[in-house]
């Protein structure tokens, strides 16, 4: 997904900096945005049905739980049909909106079949007019992860701050969404990185150990 006025998804954070940590992570970007694509081309539009059918034998929610997901562009994992499920299921459903550059997702009401808003790089967001809503779950795009639940994204820091926030505040649960393709042997994090709850594939669930 991407925001309003700056597409983070369409580009990838280069960073020219003498930082062994940064330009660790803007290779693995460089390299994992062609992982993606490849899992993207071997999955094709079954994708979304696999993610969604696993994610319901793997994961179980709380009935009042509201779940934010996001519109995917390009080759992102499709999570709205799973994301339709779970509103069939009567769970309220949210997607992000970004409102600034340094600020949080904010997240408004989202159902199937609702109008959305086409913001700059062809993102689909819900209209001003949406209810602002506060989720318990997240469902967190992504370029690369590891085993433990860690996760590299485009670099702008949004989900991170996004989760931070949401923890600060109260209980949220963040799943992460990929192709089992875009399994990396570790990614490389500091203190401001967010480890998430688990990650869901279409094939598998992956929980931190420690």
């Amino acid at each position: 997904m991407t925001n309003g006025r700056r597409g983070f998804a369409t580009s990838i954070i280069d960073v020219r900096s003498r930082d062994p940590l940064d330009r660790r992570k803007n290779d693995l970007r460089r390299s994992a945005k062609r992982q993606r694509q490849v899992a993207h081309a071997r999955l094709g539009l079954s994708a979304g049905d696999l993610l969604a059918t696993n994610f319901a034998a793997h994961v179980t929610l709380d009935p009042s739980a509201i779940i934010a997901g996001y519109a995917p562009i390009r080759d992102e994992m499709d999570v709205l049909p799973l994301l339709s499920g779970l509103a069939a299921k009567g769970h309220a459903c949210a997607l992000p909106v970004v409102t600034g550059e340094a600020s949080p997702l904010i997240f408004r009401a989202w159902e199937p079949g609702a109008p959305l808003t086409e913001a700059s790089f062809g993102v689909s967001v819900p209209p001003a007019s949406a209810p602002e809503i506060v989720p318990d779950v997240l469902l967190v795009p992504m370029l690369a992860f590891d085993a433990e639940c860690r996760r590299i994204g485009y670099g702008a820091g949004y989900y991170d701050r996004t989760i931070a926030g949401l923890k600060a505040a109260g209980a949220v649960r963040s799943i992460g969404i990929a192709y089992s393709g875009q399994e990396v042997d570790e990614v490389p994090v500091d203190e401001r990185d967010q480890t998430l709850d688990l990650i869901v594939t279409e094939r598998t669930v992956f929980r931190p150990r420690s």
